[in-house]
């Protein structure tokens, strides 16, 4: 049986807006999509893939969020998805609402970067210029500290994820920045400068 090809990102994207109309969620969603596309970059991966998988991942969170990640099973599957990338997309609410490990690399950065991308945009709407255009990672750090400061985002998680990773949170944050400068105006971080 040959692997059925990943839906286009008209195709998730036209799906997402069926499930979606939350402004934030469809930000977060278009976020997660351009680190996950600049992450795919960096390990010479398959950009248009990595990128469909960021931008459906939260597919049920506004409409079914007690069954996070189960529902997007089941949307996926009803809508044709191949059962790799279903099982990918709900990798990141592992231990979470579900059991699905994250494994290939792809798996491991979706569920790093999923919580920082809101830390990234906290930290950068906190700013005078309100802007990420001219976020550093030593004001991203900074933010991480505190407790205080948007304590939504699982900083322990975002830990397991880099160690998952290999790579320092410090690099994360940077590339993090890196590709959500990339979306700014789309994402509502352009700011006043």
């Amino acid at each position: 049986m040959m692997n059925k090809k990943i839906p286009s990102r008209e195709d998730a994207l036209k799906l997402l807006n069926e499930y979606n109309k939350n402004e934030s969620l469809l930000k977060h969603a278009f976020s997660v999509e351009a680190v996950m596309r600049h992450f795919a970059e960096y390990y010479n991966e398959d950009v248009e893939k990595w990128g469909v998988i960021g931008l459906i991942h939260d597919l049920d969170y506004e409409q079914y969020p007690e069954m996070h990640c189960k529902k997007t099973e089941e949307l996926l599957r009803q809508n044709g998805w191949p059962e790799d990338s279903i099982y990918s997309v709900t990798s990141h609410g592992f231990g979470i609402c579900t059991e699905n490990e994250p494994k290939h690399i792809m798996e491991k950065t979706l569920y790093t970067i999923d919580e920082l991308t809101g830390l990234v945009a906290a930290t950068a709407l906190m700013r005078p210029s309100r802007s990420i255009l001219d976020l550093e990672t030593k004001s991203v750090v900074k933010k991480w500290k505190q407790k205080s400061f948007a304590t939504g985002v699982d900083r322990e998680l975002i830990e397991k994820g880099s160690a998952m990773m290999g790579m320092e949170i410090n690099e994360i944050i940077t590339m993090t920045i890196e590709a959500m400068r990339k979306i700014a105006e789309e994402i509502g971080l352009s700011g006043d400068l």
